[in-house]
């Protein structure tokens, strides 16, 4: 028994110490420092105690709620979008036709494009005077946009960059559609339902588990959003695409506010522990694994 530990401690001691060294580490070290009113170019720091959280919650700073707001409504927006047009195809991507292999690589592929190169196109497909985009709705005779150039519109025309690589999402919802055995499907052929009825009785209620997943993963990664900030709108306009990790990253590295960063930083992740919580907790009543069990 102590010679079955020894061997389990030893090959997965890798797994934990990266885990204590890069990331349980550097948590406490910035929990330290939300304390701390430190800032790499002052020669001393000192303790504040939980004056940082005070002026984030008084309303003292009032980018954190604008940032908090806009970084909460991309979240609406962007979740439902993401579960609803990954699945939808990867139902198409499920169907048994020629090319099917082809197709499933095209939708993966953008996925992996860097996020650069990404951006890099989409700032030209939104241009308002010149990007393709506007270009196919003036020849459709149909109204234009200002995309990533206008208040009301720039937090939609983000979400819709971001759709762009949701191929790692529909490659695990195919996952989950291919562990749905056949016979079911059989068995409403049987009794003379359509494919209303496969989808609604058969393929949602086994695939609720694959839901689960990618709802949780997308919403992390969607309170998280960083890089569409950074390299498409830099928070503009005037202010109305500043998400909370672009304004966390502003705070810390070009403001140098690192022990308010890392309030902000705190604050994020006992937000998406909530939220991640919530939706554990809720999904008793509408996640169904074969067999009869829940989580």
């Amino acid at each position: 028994m102590r010679k079955g530990l020894f061997y389990g401690l030893l090959f997965t001691s890798p797994a934990i110490l990266g885990f204590i060294i890069f990331t349980l580490g550097p948590m406490i070290a910035s929990l330290v420092l939300s304390l701390t009113d430190y800032n790499v170019f002052k020669a001393h720091t000192s303790f504040v105690g939980i004056d940082h959280y005070s002026k984030m919650f008084s309303g003292e700073d009032e980018l954190f709620y604008k940032s908090l707001g806009i970084t909460f409504y991309f979240v609406i927006l962007r979740v439902p979008a993401v579960i609803i047009v990954s699945f939808a195809i990867a139902l198409l991507l499920n169907l048994n036709v020629r090319g099917r292999a082809l197709f499933r690589t095209i939708i993966y592929l953008p996925s992996i494009v860097p996020a650069v190169a990404s951006a890099m196109i989409w700032m030209w497909l939104l241009n308002p005077d010149l990007g393709l985009a506007n270009s196919v709705l003036s020849w459709l005779h149909l109204p234009t946009s200002n995309w990533l150039y206008s208040e009301g519109s720039v937090i939609p025309s983000v979400v819709l960059t971001t759709l762009w690589g949701i191929g790692g999402t529909v490659i695990i919802f195919l996952a989950g559609l291919s562990g749905i055995p056949k016979p079911y499907y059989e068995a409403i052929d049987v009794d003379g339902g359509g494919w209303y009825s496969k989808l609604r009785h058969i393929t949602i209620p086994m695939v609720t588990p694959t839901i689960f997943f990618n709802t949780i993963m997308t919403i992390i990664g969607s309170f998280q959003v960083f890089n569409e900030a950074y390299i498409l709108t830099q928070g503009g306009p005037n202010n109305q695409s500043l998400f909370y990790v672009f304004y966390l990253w502003r705070t810390g590295f070009r403001d140098t506010e690192m022990g308010y960063a890392s309030a902000l930083a705190w604050v994020l992740f006992i937000i998406i522990l909530f939220f991640t919580f919530i939706v554990f907790k809720t999904s008793k009543s509408w996640v169904h694994y074969e067999g009869g069990e829940r989580t």
